[in-house]
């Protein structure tokens, strides 16, 4: 019945245009002229015609994945293979698309609903939905499997350092002290692997910026939600190529902006190539208290990966010029981790030091220790302060604050 009355609607919707409204009324009609012929109750015919217009308006069974508040990440490997992370787990859905072809027709109607083209000569896409959602799309022949659909989602109530404190991701003495960093414009730069944490830890540290700041944020997606007491803020996306190949414009091209717009601070969602050095040159002119994030597996390597991406576009900068950048720019290194058993905790709080014999020096002021209770499949610890003393203070001292 559902296939029979999606097929009506459709040709009655090339006949002429309608509005979603006009949609809906639509197929209860036809819901309520096959009820004559096999009985429906209400509840049925609600559900009914609640999933044909999903079909047709909609993005057919992700509509109810993406409406569940406890799904964070969409994972689709062909359209019998959907995997979702619920609740900080990564599941197997028992959804399924009928075919492949439904998950095509979900796919080009994502995309084209973007304003972006996606075919066998440009078969990979990111776009971001009307509702905030990111989207990577990838299809043959790049990929053997059919289609394949990647969706973050965002928590449409921000997390903020109570639910990280919560969640003991953090402790209240390390997230004390974060603030206090923040407050004082230290340099910060949050490291950490893939869905560590990193923006949602970014999102929570630019709560802490004082009001009377002038911001400019950029970001790939826009997912950053400052403090709604910040009212002087620019906010930037960057943009990818139209379907003609033109029209791109990067993250590098948009700090290069925000350099002119007079910023405070300038906030960059992740750094991932090129923009690096112009990231690390706006830390270093005058824009204390900047932050952004990056990919790698360790504080420590968060800085090799630096130096990679500097010199992918400047093989002619020397490698210590580089160092010397890195070491000058960055003030504290923040790194979280997707520990074993799925959960996030930040690892290590360290600052940067200087730079020596060819090494970037940290000094680790907070660090990670996992407890007794730990076992292969539960990580049981906390972050906990180190011994060693907090030597670049003077921030924190003209702050009013005091670092024993």
């Amino acid at each position: 019945m559902i296939k029979e009355i999606e097929s009506k609607i459709n040709k009655i919707l090339l006949e002429k245009d309608f509005t979603d409204s006009e949609v809906f009324s639509l197929i209860k009609k036809e819901i309520d002229k096959s009820s004559k012929k096999e009985y429906l109750s209400i509840d049925q015919k609600i559900a009914m015609a609640d999933k044909i217009y999903s079909r047709i308006k909609g993005f057919g069974i992700l509509d109810d994945l993406l409406s569940d508040d406890t799904v964070s990440e969409i994972m689709i490997n062909g359209y019998n293979r959907i995997f979702i992370e619920q609740n900080g787990k990564l599941l197997l859905s028992p959804l399924q698309f009928e075919s492949k072809k439904q998950l095509e027709d979900i796919v080009f109607k994502m995309v084209g609903k973007a304003g972006r083209e996606i075919n066998t000569a440009n078969p990979i896409v990111d776009i971001r939905l009307c509702s905030g959602e990111r989207v990577n799309v990838v299809i043959e022949p790049v990929v053997s499997t059919g289609p394949t659909v990647t969706i973050r989602k965002f928590p449409e109530k921000a997390i903020n350092a109570k639910d990280l404190i919560k969640n003991n991701t953090v402790t209240i003495e390390a997230m004390n002290f974060l603030e206090k960093l923040v407050k004082t414009k230290y340099n910060i730069f949050i490291s950490g692997g893939t869905s560590a944490g990193k923006t949602t830890l970014l999102n929570v540290l630019t709560n802490f910026i004082g009001e009377k700041e002038r911001i400019v944020l950029i970001e790939d997606s826009a997912e950053i939600r400052l403090n709604s007491k910040i009212k002087n803020y620019v906010s930037m996306e960057v943009r990818q190529v139209n379907s003609a190949g033109v029209g791109e414009i990067t993250v590098r091209d948009l700090i290069k902006t925000s350099l002119r717009m007079r910023p405070e601070r300038i906030i960059v969602g992740e750094v991932r190539g090129a923009e690096a050095i112009d990231m690390l040159q706006a830390m270093n002119t005058g824009h204390e208290g900047s932050m952004s994030t990056g990919h790698s597996n360790s504080a420590n390597d968060m800085f090799s990966r630096l130096e990679t991406m500097i010199l992918q576009s400047y093989d002619n900068i020397p490698l210590i010029a580089i160092k010397d950048m890195i070491a000058s720019s960055i003030d504290i290194v923040v790194h979280i981790s997707r520990m074993r058993d799925f959960s996030r905790h930040i690892t290590e709080i360290s600052e940067v030091t200087g730079h020596q014999n060819g090494k970037i020096s940290l000094n680790p002021i907070y660090l990670f220790k996992e407890d007794e209770k730990s076992k292969i499949d539960k990580v049981s610890g906390k972050l906990v302060r180190t011994d060693r003393p907090f030597i670049n203070d003077f921030k924190l001292k003209l702050g009013g604050f005091y670092e024993n």
